[in-house]
């Protein structure tokens, strides 16, 4: 089959031993992002099979109506980038293996990371160094401090394990059915919503991005934290009220922010005055983005092509598009 993979910025994904799986068909892979539909309908103009990058193009149902060779998108993960309603109408299968029994091992280090660069500081010390000054402030030890996961599922429990081997506190809140499946797993829920920020030293936020949980994070949550603890986002920049992260900087004093995900990907805006702010430690949405995890996600996004082209299909997400010959 004709396979077209989108997005792969560093040419990563053929130096992977899953590239293997492709070895049957005729793989073209793209190595920059375009946004122009006119330049992807050209581009993909003969594709059978669409792999998807996570989440960096949408695919549209402007963009599926100029692609009539197009059987298959496959990718791995959730799918709020992808109009699946129009995939249906254009008979166009989605398989997507949402994976409901593996963490993302890489999406957990990196909350992790941002939090001990947060709490030593990492970033700005490097750049004091550089600049002759010798250190430029006093950090934090993580050891007795309290670590509040928001959401309770598989990459925030794989976080509390960080957090405990360092010493931490940690005390979670969810939405109504997660506090229960937390209580039930007897892990200590904070009393109250209001308690859960305000006694955080690191509040870190692992729920999907959906219209139910876009804006969950609120400005007077943010605000409620102490200005010495830190918000860390690895998760998905929506899931916080708009405004809020402003709020967090402008207020006396400024609080803390470790952030990987950003409201548009690729952010380029270099003057921004969140990834600039010294208390705002920024990196460009590479929680996901290892050897390990890439290898990982790709053997499901390629076996799903491979169990297609065999008239098998997996992990099927709008199933009626489907009628075995």
């Amino acid at each position: 089959m004709k396979v077209h993979i989108l997005d792969d910025w560093f040419d990563t994904l053929r130096t992977l031993s899953s590239y293997a799986l492709l070895k049957n068909h005729d793989v073209t892979v793209w190595n920059d992002h375009e946004e122009d539909v006119d330049t992807l309908a050209t581009r993909l103009a003969d594709a059978q099979v669409l792999v998807l990058f996570r989440e960096r193009t949408p695919v549209t149902a402007q963009l599926l109506q100029r692609l009539p060779n197009l059987q298959l998108i496959s990718q791995r993960s959730v799918y709020p980038h992808v109009d699946v309603d129009a995939c249906t109408d254009a008979k166009v299968l989605l398989c997507s293996n949402m994976h409901s029994d593996t963490p993302s091992i890489a999406a957990a280090e990196m909350t992790f990371a941002l939090i001990l660069a947060s709490a030593r500081q990492i970033p700005q010390q490097m750049s004091s160094l550089k600049e002759g000054r010798w250190q430029m402030g006093v950090g934090q030890t993580l050891a007795d401090r309290t670590l509040g996961l928001y959401g309770y599922g598989r990459i925030a429990k794989q976080v509390a394990t960080y957090a405990e081997a360092f010493g931490m506190k940690v005390h979670w809140w969810a939405s109504d059915a997660g506090r229960l499946r937390a209580a039930d797993d007897g892990v200590k829920v904070a009393r109250s919503r209001e308690y859960f920020f305000q006694e955080s030293d690191f509040v870190s936020v692992h729920v999907r991005l959906k219209p139910e949980t876009r804006g969950v994070i609120k400005t007077e949550d943010l605000l409620a934290m102490k200005s010495s603890a830190t918000f860390v986002n690895t998760s998905r920049a929506g899931i916080v009220e708009a405004g809020a992260l402003e709020a967090v900087i402008n207020r006396q004093p400024p609080g803390r922010l470790a952030l990987d995900v950003f409201d548009k990907e690729p952010f380029r805006q270099v003057d921004d005055p969140i990834i600039n702010h010294p208390n705002v430690i920024s990196t460009p949405h590479i929680g996901y983005v290892t050897e390990d995890e890439l290898n990982m996600q790709f053997t499901d996004i390629y076996e799903q092509i491979n169990a297609y082209a065999a008239g098998k299909p997996i992990h099927m997400i709008n199933k009626n598009v489907w009628s075995p010959e």
